[in-house]
C-alpha cells in the first residue's frame, strides 16, 4: 500500500526543509549573505576562534560542503572582504583562511539571526528531541 504524502517522512522532511530554508534566507538577506555563504563564514569564524586557520579542504570538511563549491564561495566571501586567504608558512602552495575584521563583526550577527530562526522553527518540538533525531539522521554511523 502506497503512503499518502502526509504519511511519507521524506516528503514531510522536504516540506519542512523548504520552509526552514525560506526563513533562513529571509533572515540572512538583509545581512548580504546566502545560506551557504553564512555556513562557510560561520564555520571559518568558529575555527578561527578555536585558534585554527583552516585551508579550504578543512573548512569544507567542517561545513559538510563540496570542496569545489567551497572554493567558489570562499572566493565570493573574499571579494566581499569577509575572508582572507593567506599563504601557509609550512606549505607555500597551501592557503589558510582567516576571517577579516568585517567578517568577524558579521559572523556573530548572522549566527544570532540563524539561531533566532531555528528557535522559532523548532518551537513545536522539544529542542533535545529535535537535536537527537537530526543527529541520528545526519550521522547514522554514530
Amino acid at each position: 500500500m502506497a503512503l499518502t504524502p502526509g504519511e511519507s517522512p521524506g516528503f514531510l522532511l522536504w516540506h519542512a526543509t523548504l520552509r526552514w530554508q525560506r526563513s533562513i534566507a529571509a533572515a540572512l538577506g538583509p545581512l548580504g549573505l546566502t545560506h551557504v555563504q553564512f555556513v562557510l563564514l560561520a564555520c571559518a569564524w568558529w575555527l578561527n576562534e578555536q585558534g585554527e586557520q583552516p585551508n579550504q579542504q578543512a573548512l569544507a570538511r567542517q561545513a559538510g560542503t563540496d570542496v569545489k563549491m567551497t572554493s567558489q564561495v570562499v572566493r565570493t566571501l573574499e571579494q566581499k572582504g569577509l575572508l582572507a586567504r593567506e599563504v601557509d608558512p609550512a606549505d607555500t602552495r597551501a592557503k589558510r583562511l582567516r576571517v577579516t575584521a568585517a567578517g568577524a563583526e558579521l559572523a556573530p550577527r548572522a549566527i544570532a539571526a540563524v539561531e533566532g530562526v531555528d528557535e522559532e522553527f523548532f518551537r513545536p518540538v522539544a529542542r533535545g528531541d529535535a537535536v537527537t533525531l537530526l543527529s541520528r539522521l545526519a550521522h547514522p554511523e554514530s
